[in-house]
C-alpha cells in the first residue's frame, strides 16, 4: 500500500496509487507540524436540526430517516473548512442497532453511512479525507460495561471489515475508555486496517494521562504504536491541554497526536453543563492550546458546530 497523505496547514494533499490489480491503495497519515482539521459533532448537530437521536439508534436513525440532513451536516462542516469528516457510524455495530432490533441492518447502515459522507466530499471538497467511526459498544464513560476482549475483538472487526469494504480512508477508534476494549479493538483494526487506522481516548480529568478504567495509556502496549495518530477526544475543551501533554510526554515526540473536545461536560446528575468553549472563537483559543501542547489534527466533540471548526480554521489562517 503506498498512499501519502500530507496536512499542509489543514489541506489535506493526497498522492494516490493503484496496486497492480488496479485497486486504490491506502498508507500512512503524517501531519509533521502542520496541522488537520477535522470536522465537529454529529448527533449534536443533526439534534439541532430537528432529527431524532433518541436511543438506542442514537445519531444512526439519521442514515435511513434523515439522510439529507446528514449529508448537509458533513457539507456545513467541509464549507467551515475540515480537511476531513467522521462518518455517521458512532453507533452502526450489530450490538447496538441490535436493541432496536435492526441487528441484521449493521453492514447496510454503515455502507450507507460512508456513502452519504463521501457524497459530501465529492460536492464540497473532492480532496476531503472520510474517517470511519468506531465507538465503544457499550457507554463512552462506563469502561466497566465493555465485553470481554474476545467479543470486543470480534465485533469491531465486524464493524471495522464494513467501514473498510465501503471505502472510508482511515478508520478511526473513538472514545475509548476501557485499556481491555481498546486492545482488542487496535488489534482487529491492525487485522482489517494495517496502516489505515488511529485512535482516540476518553482520558481522566483527574488523572490526565489515564483512560477512564485507570490504565495509563503508554500501558496499552506496543499495537498502539501502529495506529496512525493518538488521540484525546469526548473531555472538556478547557483540560485538554493538559491531557495532550502528558500523552506527548508518555509516547514520545515521534507520535501524530489529535485532539478535539466537548464545549462542556456531564455532571453527577446526568445533566449537560456548558462551559465558555460553547462559543467558537473561545474553543478556538482553546484548539490552539492544544496545538501549541503538541497536538496536530484538531476538531470537535460533543456540541461543536461547524462554525467551531470555521473558527480553528480562522485562527489557523487557512484558505
Amino acid at each position: 500500500m503506498n498512499l501519502s497523505i500530507n496536512s499542509n496547514v489543514g489541506e489535506a494533499s493526497l498522492t494516490v496509487n493503484h496496486d497492480v490489480e488496479g485497486n486504490l491503495s491506502r498508507g500512512p497519515l503524517r501531519c509533521g507540524s502542520d496541522v488537520l482539521l477535522l470536522d465537529g459533532a454529529t448527533g449534536t448537530e443533526l439534534d439541532r436540526r430537528g432529527v431524532d437521536i433518541s436511543l438506542p439508534l442514537w445519531s444512526a436513525r439519521a442514515i435511513e430517516e434523515a439522510p439529507d440532513v446528514l449529508k448537509l451536516v458533513h457539507q456545513k462542516y467541509l464549507d467551515a473548512g475540515a480537511a476531513g469528516i467522521t462518518t455517521n457510524t458512532f453507533r452502526t455495530h450489530q450490538r447496538s442497532l441490535a436493541k432496536a432490533g435492526v441487528g441484521d441492518k449493521a453492514q447496510a447502515l454503515t455502507s450507507k453511512a460512508v456513502a452519504i459522507a463521501r457524497a459530501a466530499c465529492d460536492e464540497v471538497n473532492s480532496d476531503g479525507l472520510v474517517f470511519g467511526s468506531v465507538a465503544p459498544l457499550e457507554d463512552c464513560y462506563s469502561p466497566a460495561l465493555a465485553p470481554d476482549a474476545d467479543a470486543c475483538r470480534r465485533e469491531h472487526g465486524q464493524l471495522i471489515d464494513h467501514l473498510v469494504t465501503a471505502g472510508v480512508d482511515f478508520v478511526f477508534l473513538e472514545t475509548m475508555c476501557s485499556a481491555v476494549e481498546s486492545r482488542a479493538a487496535m488489534e482487529a483494526a491492525q487485522h482489517h486496517a494495517s496502516g489505515q487506522w488511529g485512535i482516540s481516548f476518553c482520558l481522566s480529568s483527574d488523572s490526565p494521562g489515564d483512560l477512564l478504567d485507570g490504565t495509563p495509556v503508554r500501558a496499552l502496549g506496543p499495537i498502539l504504536f501502529e495506529s496512525q495518530f493518538i488521540g484525546i477526544n469526548c473531555v472538556s475543551a478547557d483540560i485538554l491541554a493538559d491531557q495532550v501533554r502528558h500523552v506527548r510526554e508518555a509516547l514520545g515526540e515521534d507520535v501524530v497526536i489529535a485532539a478535539y473536545g466537548n464545549v462542556g461536560f456531564a455532571d453527577e446528575h446526568g445533566s449537560w453543563v456548558s462551559t465558555d468553549a460553547i462559543e467558537p472563537h473561545r474553543y478556538a483559543t482553546y484548539a490552539m492550546d492544544w496545538i501549541e501542547a503538541g497536538a496536530s489534527i484538531v476538531g470537535g466533540c460533543c456540541g461543536t458546530t461547524p462554525e467551531t471548526i470555521r473558527a480553528i480554521r480562522e485562527r489557523l489562517n487557512l484558505r
